[in-house]
């Protein structure tokens, strides 16, 4: 497979995949059994084989494909459920296709966010590796040197490589705790209430909240396309998406869109009193359930709330990228001068 399939942890890329083959076989005219036996036969690792072996066996006893993806655990619950609705409703190929366009949306996100990470942690490391042989190497050996000389540096001199030690140590006390937070961030996205509770920290920082609403806001369309396109109503893809969304503030916009709706209210003008999506997309909306083409008009906007993320990242990242590099030179010149301007002086008076 395109992308191999762990019992474990299973990547968007991953279901992605699975999803996409599965779908490409059944509309092939090839049986569900037979599909998923192609795909164990093609299989490229034991971890991949016995996944797909743990589906094949229910399969083959008569069991749907909904029932062997959940006695698995490794699937999500609400691609399972979309699959059990799926094959219901006599649509599983139109399910698996919006499956998979739905999980390489949220591959796309997760790259860009991975990118836009990955340059401050080397800066990060960076910073920390300068700033610790300077500390630890650097500074010994020219206090050596002042030694050696038998000359006493002024109270200035003495002064400014001080003034040096203490930004080195602000600096590296600084860089800990961010890596400190990094690392407990890592450990909270292992854990669905560690995921909550990230949430709810990046939803209010100033810098993250505006990207963290439109990710919020693109993934909504996105699984409001996805069950739509596989023919449940608007409450059902409501509380299904709800499921989905890790967000508490656009989790509760959803709650009080399906209230409004069970009021009497149009899904449209629900979705513009909550504010989910801007002026303009919630127009979109409006015209898609009149010319009957929501689901389609959904994935346009979860395409519009990808592009706008993206190039959210993009911009931040060009933000983020002059201004280590300012810190680090900074940073690593102040120090370098607390050493050289003294070393001048007692050079100056030896002369």
């Amino acid at each position: 497979m395109a992308a191999q399939l762990n019992q474990k942890n299973l990547s968007s890329l991953q279901i992605a995949s699975f999803c996409t083959q599965l779908s490409l076989l059944i509309k092939a005219g090839i049986s569900l059994q037979e599909g998923i036996h192609i795909l164990y036969e093609d299989a490229s690792s034991q971890a991949e084989k016995e996944l797909l072996k743990q589906i094949l066996e229910p399969i083959e006893e008569g069991q749907p494909l909904a029932f062997s993806l959940r006695q698995t655990d490794a699937f999500p619950q609400y691609m399972v459920e979309m699959v059990e609705i799926g094959e219901t409703s006599g649509k599983l190929e139109e399910v698996l296709d919006s499956l998979t366009e739905y999980y390489e949306r949220s591959e796309n996100i997760s790259k860009s966010i991975r990118s836009a990470v990955t340059y401050p942690m080397i800066m990060i490391l960076m910073m920390a590796v300068v700033i610790g042989v300077l500390m630890i190497k650097i500074l010994p050996i020219f206090r050596q040197v002042f030694s050696q000389l038998g000359t006493e540096m002024s109270n200035f001199s003495q002064s400014i490589m001080d003034f040096g030690s203490i930004v080195g140590i602000i600096a590296s006390v600084f860089i800990g705790l961010i890596l400190l937070l990094i690392i407990i961030a890592l450990v909270l996205r292992m854990t669905s209430s560690g995921q909550k509770t990230l949430s709810n920290i990046f939803s209010r920082l100033p810098v993250i909240k505006p990207l963290y609403r439109k990710m919020a806001s693109g993934r909504f369309a996105s699984a409001m396309a996805l069950m739509l396109s596989s023919g449940l109503d608007t409450d059902q893809a409501l509380s299904m998406t709800q499921q989905l969304i890790t967000d508490q503030e656009t989790s509760q916009k959803i709650s009080s869109m399906q209230q409004q709706i069970h009021e009497g209210s149009s899904f449209a003008d629900a979705l513009v009193s909550v504010s989910i999506f801007s002026s303009v997309y919630a127009r979109m909306v409006s015209v898609g359930f009149r010319t009957g083409a929501i689901d389609s008009v959904m994935a346009k906007i979860a395409h519009h709330y990808e592009d706008e993320v993206n190039d959210k990242i993009a911009s931040i990242i060009g933000v983020l990228e002059p201004t280590f590099v300012a810190i680090l030179s900074i940073v690593i010149g102040m120090i370098l001068l607390s050493v050289m301007l003294p070393l001048m002086g007692v050079m100056s008076s030896i002369g």
